[in-house]
Formats: C-alpha cells, sequence, structure tokens
C-alpha cells in the first residue's frame, strides 16, 4: 500500500485547505498526520509462515491417517509439507489484506496507539502557547485511528467525545476513502471546538503547519 495511491497532490492540498479553515475559528492548532504502517511486514509474514507450516503438517498427517501414504519416505513427508506450507503462509502473510487477519485487532491498536504518542511528541503539538494542539494520526494499513489533544484542548473537550471521530474515520478509512474522510473529520474537530468555546486570541497565530505529515512507518 502506497500512500500516493490513496492520496493525491490535490487532496493532500485540499487536507491542507481544509486543515486552515478549522483552525480559523479557534485556537486550536490540528496536526494531520499519515503513516503507511506501523507493524512491521515481516510480523505478519512470519505469522503466516508458522500458520502454514502447522496447516500442511495437519493435512499431510490427516493424508497419511486415512490412506496410510507416506511420499517419498516418512522423514519427507513430515519435514515437506510443513516447509512448504511455511513458505506459502510467509508470501501469503505479505499481502496486506491477509496481514491484517494475521494480527489481532488489539495488538494492532496498540501499536498505532504508540505509534500516535510519538508523532505528537516529534511534531511538537505540546508546543502551543495555550496547550492546543490536536494530533489526528491514521495508520492505512492496520485502518485503524487516533485522535490526541493537548491539556489546553482536553480541559475543555473531553476524551470521550474524540471517540465518535475516530469511530468516523477508521469507517471512511476501510470504506476506500481516507482523504475525504480525513477531510470530515478535521472539520469536525473544528466544529467540536467552537462549540466547547476553544476560541482564538486576538493575536491567535497558525503555530502549526497545516500541511498534512506523511510518512511510510
Amino acid at each position: 500500500m502506497k500512500i500516493t495511491r490513496l492520496f493525491s497532490a490535490a487532496d493532500l492540498e485540499s487536507i491542507r485547505e481544509v486543515t486552515a479553515s478549522a483552525e480559523s475559528r479557534t485556537s486550536g492548532e490540528i496536526v494531520p498526520y499519515i503513516v503507511e504502517r506501523v507493524v512491521d511486514r515481516d510480523e505478519a509474514r512470519w505469522r503466516g509462515a508458522a500458520l502454514g507450516a502447522l496447516t500442511a503438517a495437519l493435512v499431510a498427517g490427516l493424508i497419511h491417517a486415512a490412506g496410510g501414504y507416506w511420499g517419498g519416505g516418512g522423514i519427507v513427508w513430515i519435514t515437506f509439507p510443513a516447509l512448504l506450507g511455511a513458505g506459502l503462509g510467509f508470501l501469503i502473510g505479505g499481502i496486506d489484506g491477509v496481514g491484517r487477519l494475521l494480527i489481532s485487532r488489539d495488538h494492532l491498536e496498540h501499536f498505532v496507539r504508540l505509534r500516535a504518542e510519538a508523532a505528537f511528541l516529534e511534531e511538537e503539538v505540546f508546543n502551543t502557547r495555550d496547550r492546543t494542539g490536536i494530533l489526528v494520526f491514521i495508520a492505512l494499513f492496520e485502518r485503524e485511528a487516533v485522535i490526541l489533544g493537548d491539556e489546553g484542548i482536553n480541559r475543555a473537550v473531553p476524551e470521550g467525545l474524540w471517540q465518535r471521530l475516530v469511530d468516523d474515520l477508521v469507517a471512511g478509512i476501510s470504506a476506500g476513502r481516507p482523504a475525504e474522510a480525513l477531510r470530515e473529520t478535521i472539520l469536525a474537530c473544528g466544529e467540536l471546538l467552537v462549540e466547547h468555546d476553544v476560541t482564538p486570541r486576538p493575536d491567535d497565530e497558525n503555530e502549526l503547519a497545516d500541511a498534512p505529515r506523511i510518512t511510510e512507518r
């Protein structure tokens, strides 16, 4: 999965414009952050290899139990199917859709959350005058999202209210419309801040760049 396949140059520019628009009515600073994948591809591959080896060994055992067949002799029949299954499982595990199925949802959510927290620090979302930074984080392979608000935001907006936006964003990613879903989420963040009186000061400045941050990992 390549980010450029899902987000065209026009998409990225529109996300920047939507971010600027959402920030214009509030003191919040919204940082869109898009990562291609968080979990290493080899993790899914090795899980696929283990599952493939076990499955192939089981099938070979059932064939032997059913007909007493030992292809190529006992040692070969014990080892070759497992090796073949491991190889096929390793290759199939590298397919994105299969890889997601091989890794538990809790595992994906945990590591996406850790990566989002790291991005919050990397981009210095905490470094605004009134601590009003917001990170909108998308992990494309995992089809997961996280919204993190700084202290000034969380004092005004209870954390639980972000979950509805996260759920809608994840649904949009899963439906194959990540760019549109991200734009909608950014606008919804702006509306939520306005509703909770996170209003701009007269001398308010744009403290964090509006363009989406993009990275492979």
